[in-house]
């Protein structure tokens, strides 16, 4: 365990904006920095980070929080894990505890194999250099292919020895578990407990890294011809490798992408090495598979210019087409170059320097619409029917794009090349986006319907009758007052509800001059909110105030607090180790959160934010009261609803006992009304 003194430490010295600029390029809007968010399907910037309050937030998706939550996120981490990466960072010494057997056991199975993994690597650049047989086969097929010392090292490129268990054995000498081999798929087999076999033995070996530089994945190349074996052989899918998600060079390219901002996309492992060699570094390689939307946006957070480059042959323009709709609908600039007949980015590169590479895209890069449209038009010939069918893939790749002007000009270039009239393709891609839409959105709500379910699930069985349980799948009739309660909680849980102030007249230089002293502070905000909450606990199931776990975890804790002169709710909650409530308050504190119109017309209208938040804090006692007082009232109405249900299904005795009841529930709803107010009722 790190001790809470470096913890501070490591979260006083991460700056966001330092954090987050290693993953996602940032461009300043106003005081606040604005990128693309690397947690969802972004196009227009929508993630901020904000330098003053040291934290991210983005506002489509809601992902957010401080420095460490960003990179558990983002790096896939653990808490701990994610504060000895930024300590690793800063250069911050990290002193743990001697971690026990029990301890070491519960080492997350995640951490336990990016551990192996680089040993892995180390072991095989090792044997690449060292061993006698890394140098004869090995080293020879890279020098073979003419790459340089320094790419081999920089690439940590490697070598896998043909004994069938020499990586294996070694690895299990060095105390690495054979459960640990088989889930990162370095090793094969197994079975009773049989003798493991490396997967990628005989094999040069090329290590996959995140976009952190953490090795993730491995690709090996056989050296020799062997029947039935391919020519290259991946890591398997496991807990921390995705192919679908990872694009083999990121790391040693998200640099050059941004400086240049453009991207390479080519399809394999020395395509990417050939064209470091000759100093072009913004490439990345899909590692021969279909482009995927994970990979795409990973390209998207450093730029949006992509130029996808691909063998001249048949094969290779057939290669051009698959993924770029993606690139499209992801508001990607595409552009496409086909290189000289028999070559490939690899064979290419290595006859070329940088500006003379250069100089070939450029003279020969074209905008993917037009290639497309072009490309098919010479399938097509004059065969009406082939004719009628490129339209129509050509108008579902326009229809995918977001930008309206950029799919207004290519439905006005394509109108001409295919010799038809544009309101027809118009009519066509509107009848696509419209099918589209209204897929995504059918989608979208079955998701929201199954988050409420799950949400609702998860709380107590004794909170809820079965009758609130169906209302709340549908719609959680408290959100909107709990979440106002948490609000204040995070935002002032520990300030006094009211400070009375006297003047007092002290010398300032010399000069008699008046001012406010304080002389009475209130209860905080967590205590008046708790009483309230008690002094009408009858309204709620078993004293639970919150029926999000969420949120009754954060009052919960918060309370429980208060005895510690050091807690301080906002940042308490910011770094929070569960992401989900740094998450939270991250949303309940960021620039861009609204009070409700009836919230912020109870402080009167302000001209700024700033004035506007220092009204809120000097309207706490009025504004925490009618906070719990809504709260009660949606309990009530609640209520009131369910009781009119059960009177009409109930048999006469029960009936008799449910209007009593109404009865006391109405006359609370009229004394909560005179509170709120009549605006509250009318809506109900």
């Amino acid at each position: 365990m790190i001790d809470p003194q470096t913890i501070e430490r490591i979260q006083d010295t991460a700056q966001i904006v330092d954090v987050v600029s290693d993953f996602v390029t940032l461009r300043r809007r106003g005081v606040n920095f604005v990128g693309l968010c690397p947690f969802h399907d972004d196009r227009t910037p929508s993630f901020y980070v904000s330098p003053a309050k040291n934290i991210c937030k983005c506002f489509s998706c809601g992902e957010g929080g401080s420095s460490v939550h960003f990179i558990m996120k983002h790096e896939q981490l653990s808490y701990y894990e994610a504060l000895k990466f930024l300590a690793k960072k800063y250069n911050i010494e990290v002193v743990e505890k001697e971690l026990t057997n029990e301890e070491k056991q519960a080492q997350s199975d995640r951490d336990s194999m990016f551990i192996l993994n680089e040993f892995a690597r180390d072991y095989f650049v090792k044997t690449l250099h060292e061993n006698p047989e890394g140098k004869a086969v090995g080293l020879s097929y890279f020098k073979e292919r003419g790459f340089r010392d320094d790419i081999i090292r920089k690439f940590q490129l490697g070598y896998s020895l043909e004994q069938r268990d020499a990586f294996s054995a070694e690895a299990q000498r060095a105390g690495y578990k054979r459960d640990y081999l088989l889930k990162t798929g370095l090793s094969t087999g197994g079975e009773n407990n049989s003798l493991l076999i490396d997967r990628f033995r005989g094999r040069v070996i090329f290590p996959v890294h995140t976009l952190s530089g953490k090795v993730v994945a491995f690709g090996g190349r056989i050296l020799k011809k062997v029947e039935n074996t391919g020519k290259y052989v991946n890591s398997p899918e496991s807990e921390i490798y995705s192919k679908s998600k990872e694009l083999y060079g990121i790391f040693f390219s998200k640099n050059a992408i941004v400086k240049t901002d453009k991207c390479f996309l080519v399809e394999g492992y020395t395509d990417v090495l050939s064209m470091h060699q000759a100093g072009i570094e913004n490439v990345v390689a899909s590692s021969g598979t279909a482009l995927t939307l994970g990979q795409i946006r990973m390209i998207h957070r450093f730029s949006e210019n992509i130029t996808v480059l691909y063998d001249g042959d048949a094969a290779g323009i057939k290669a051009a087409l698959r993924g770029i709709d993606l690139l499209l609908e992801d508001g990607m600039n595409v552009r496409v170059v086909l290189l000289p007949e028999g070559e490939d980015p690899d064979s290419f590169a290595r006859k070329q320097n940088a500006e003379q590479f250069n100089r070939f895209i450029d003279e020969h890069e074209q905008d993917f619409i037009r290639f497309k449209t072009n490309l098919l038009l010479d399938e097509a010939g004059d065969d009406p029917i082939k004719r009628a069918g490129l339209i129509s893939n050509i108008v579902q790749s326009i229809a995918l794009i977001p930008d309206n002007i950029k799919r207004s000009v290519y439905i006005q270039d394509s109108a001409t090349l295919l010799n038809s009239r544009e309101d027809v393709i118009i009519a066509a891609v509107n009848k696509i986006r419209i099918k589209n839409y209204e897929k995504k959105k059918e989608q979208r709500e079955k998701e929201q319907a199954r988050e409420t379910v799950v949400e609702t699930q998860s709380m107590p069985k004794d909170t809820l009758t079965v009758e609130r349980k169906n209302v709340l799948t549908a719609r959680n009739p408290y959100e909107k007052a709990e979440r106002e309660l948490i609000r204040y909680i995070i935002r002032y849980g520990t300030l006094p509800i009211f400070v009375s102030y006297e003047k007092e007249k002290q010398e300032k230089e010399g000069e008699e001059i008046e001012v406010e002293v304080a002389i009475e502070d209130g209860p905080s905000v967590i205590e008046v909110i708790k009483f309230d909450l008690l002094r009408d606990k009858f309204i709620f199931s078993d004293e639970v105030f919150f029926t999000n776990s969420l949120y009754r975890t954060v009052f919960d804790e918060a309370y429980g607090k208060l005895s510690d002169e050091s807690f301080v709710c906002d940042r308490h909650f910011l770094t929070h180790h569960d992401p989900k409530i740094s998450k939270l308050a991250t949303d309940l504190i960021s620039d861009k959160y609204q009070l409700s119109k009836i919230h912020a017309k109870s402080i009167g209208e302000s001209e700024d934010e700033k004035s506007s938040r220092l009204r809120e804090r000097n309207s706490l006692d009025r504004l925490v009261i009618r906070a719990t007082t809504e709260l009660k009232n949606a309990h009530v109405m609640q209520r009131i609803n369910e009781v009119k249900k059960g009177i009409e299904a109930a048999d006469p005795e029960q009936q008799l006992e449910l209007m009593t009841e109404l009865r006391q529930l109405q006359d609370l709803k009229k004394a909560l009304a005179k509170s709120l107010g009549e605006r509250i009722i009318l809506k109900y």
